[in-house]
């Protein structure tokens, strides 16, 4: 299985979560890794290497920290340029069909759900990315998140990087089920 792995980090420096995943991954075999705020640093995205990327890809993953609820802003923008009509989605668009679509997401948070004071879960907070993969006929894989990241142990983030490359790695991917 190829991965394709997609880091979104503003400043992938200085932190230490998204970087240590983004390194973990870079060590797979099988796995390309995408840093996308070095190559696009003034959000100009260049479609067509990015979808000549994906097109070598059994598998995708989104990585990236949330702010304020959602992905970084060059997020949207990559998925605005570069998952066209006829390319992506729509009659002809089955450039991406059949493929897995994954999120990894940090959040500096301890804890987010219905009972917290955000009142989402992190699931539903992710929703438009599982509607992307139905638009796309992909297969929604279930979200790979790391919480309370401000906070992090050594032992906790070392045991979180073995399981981000146990997951890449892994052909049986827990499927998410269809937007209902």
């Amino acid at each position: 299985m190829n991965t394709l792995v997609l880091v979104f980090h503003p400043d992938l420096t200085s932190s230490v979560v998204n970087r240590a995943l983004a390194a973990e991954a870079e060590g797979v075999a099988g796995v390309t890794v995408r840093r996308m705020y070095d190559l696009y640093p003034t959000g100009v995205i260049n479609v067509a290497a990015e979808q000549a990327a994906m097109d070598g890809a059994d598998r995708i993953v989104i990585q990236f920290p949330l702010h304020w609820y959602s992905a970084p802003p060059l997020v949207q923008q990559w998925l605005d340029d570069v998952l066209t009509f006829g390319w992506a989605y729509g009659p002809d668009g089955v450039a991406l069909l059949g493929k897995e679509l994954m999120i990894a997401a940090t959040a500096g948070a301890a804890e987010y759900g219905r009972r917290r004071m955000v009142g989402y879960s992190l699931t539903e907070l992710l929703r438009p990315f599982q509607a992307l993969a139905a638009t796309c006929s992909m297969t929604y894989l279930v979200p790979f998140i790391v919480m309370g990241c401000l906070g992090i142990m050594e032992t906790d983030l070392m045991a979180r990087r073995a399981e981000y490359r146990s997951v890449l790695t892994s052909a049986n991917r827990p499927i998410l089920g269809r937007l209902e």
